[in-house]
């Protein structure tokens, strides 16, 4: 059987076309990913003023879903679209325009012969929560098939998993501790067990909006000029803006400045590593808690405990650290180096190192330090619990984030109750073979018992 979802993203949109075996006893899995697609341009968001050519953007991709599903398996097939913090953005600024976008992509959709079960906007609190059951269900951390095919429970510790988008960034872990604040409390009851989940999203933390804030707060720091220098920008590196596209979002919009918005701005890549440092750790809030424990911007956060993988873009930043500028990343100390050497690094030298990731490469200074910050001022990691983080794109295969646990749960592919009949039906060939085994060692030393009883007896 297969199932599509659409992840609906702030900077673009991904399907995931999803398979698993189709019979009846196989409810529970395995689901792997049977193929991908890139939606070309940016995220469905972006076309509040056009909602019918976020409609149409989807099109190559859900050609591509009728080829690469069996036609016969078209009706049956679940499609569902989910649209993350672009769209939480969008609906905050505009509903009317949210919904118009929202409809048109439902058309589109609806004009295929898939199942089509919805599109709707997710909470962040879900995006946090389904990225943690995705990863967990890749990883086998709550049932797993044993080597008779039947289905067991590895008691296996479930890993914390943090997703960084284009908008927000979301941290999710299982915990023993109280957590104190109702609203990052999730109790799911998977294949019998239960698991209390800290959850939270933060809004306007994704990798562009932090980059659109950090613009916002160096032209602060200018007052008003029309020429400006980033600190967070190479040694080399200089581009216009216009004050509309900083501050066209909700996250920027409360410290637009008196210019006019038609106004250039030149601004000026300097490449300082600790006044990039300054201007992000502008963007949190460290000393507000009423709590006994916060991450910041007084949201209560448990202290963290056990694995962690972290994807989407920090799984990107890391990688670029590691592939492009040959640093190990193992502790915070790694991290910030890296921000550091990055941040020196000239806009000539870094394309000459990586020429084909030109369009984001000037912003990897900034990213990096984000993340440092992040992880160590903001969610508490140190040096015993950093190297517990695994920055991954995919686990088996299959790519993370919030996408397969989505259809998982619409599907109730992941039943609540743990149940005796989820034997997978290899168990009836591994039981034929078994047989095989025993009838063949045994006819094998009953001949051998005759060989030897008539070589002994010539």
């Amino acid at each position: 059987q297969y199932g599509i979802v659409l992840d609906a993203g702030s900077s673009h949109t991904a399907m995931f076309i999803y398979k698993w075996s189709a019979d009846k006893e196989n409810d529970t899995g395995v689901v792997s990913e049977h193929s991908m697609c890139d939606v070309e341009g940016p995220g469905i968001s972006s076309y509040s003023t056009n909602p019918l050519a976020a409609g149409m953007s989807l099109q190559h991709c859900l050609n591509q879903a009728l080829r690469d599903v069996p036609k016969e398996k078209h009706m049956g097939t679940p499609l569902y679209l989910g649209a993350t913090a672009g769209m939480r953005l969008l609906n905050i600024t505009n509903q009317q325009a949210s919904d118009a976008v929202l409809r048109a992509v439902e058309n589109m959709l609806k004009s295929y012969p898939f199942d089509f079960r919805g599109a709707k906007i997710l909470l962040g609190e879900e995006e946090g929560v389904f990225g943690w059951v995705t990863t967990n269900y890749l990883l086998e951390n709550f049932i797993k098939r044993g080597w008779l095919g039947e289905w067991i429970q590895p008691q296996k510790k479930t890993l914390g998993a943090m997703d960084f988008g284009g908008a927000s960034t979301q941290i999710t872990f299982e915990t023993r501790d109280t957590i104190e604040n109702p609203r990052n409390e999730v109790m799911l009851k998977l294949y019998g067990q239960e698991y209390k989940v800290y959850t939270h999203s933060f809004l306007c933390y994704g990798r562009d909006q932090v980059l659109k804030r950090l613009l916002s707060k160096i032209l602060q720091a200018e007052q008003g000029k029309t020429s400006a220098n980033n600190p967070c920008w190479p040694k080399g590196y200089r581009k216009s803006l216009s004050p509309s596209s900083i501050y066209d979002s909700p996250c920027t919009e409360d410290e637009r400045p008196k210019l006019a918005l038609n106004t250039n701005i030149t601004m000026v890549g300097t490449g300082v590593a600790d006044a990039c440092a300054e201007h992000i750790n502008k963007l949190f809030n460290f000393t507000h808690c009423s709590f006994t424990h916060c991450s910041f911007n007084g949201i209560f956060q448990p202290k963290v405990s056990g694995n962690f993988i972290a994807f989407s873009a920090f799984f990107y930043t890391v990688d670029f650290i590691q592939t492009v500028m040959g640093r190990p990343v193992h502790l915070p100390s790694d991290l910030k180096d890296a921000a550091t050497v990055i941040c020196g690094t000239s806009w000539n030298e870094l394309l000459q190192k990586a020429p084909k990731l030109e369009k984001r490469l000037a912003d990897y200074c900034a990213v990096s330090t984000f993340i440092y910050v992040l992880t160590t001022k903001g969610y508490k990691f140190d040096d015993r619990s950093f190297p517990n983080i695994a920055f991954q794109k995919k686990a088996g295969g299959t790519s993370i984030g919030w996408a397969l646990g989505y259809m998982l749960n619409l599907t109730n592919m992941i039943p609540a109750e743990a149940s005796s009949s989820h034997k997978s039906i290899l168990y009836n060939y591994w039981v034929i073979l078994i047989l095989l085994f025993v009838f063949t060692t045994l006819m094998s030393l009953v001949t051998a018992i005759c060989l030897l009883k008539h070589n002994s007896s010539a």
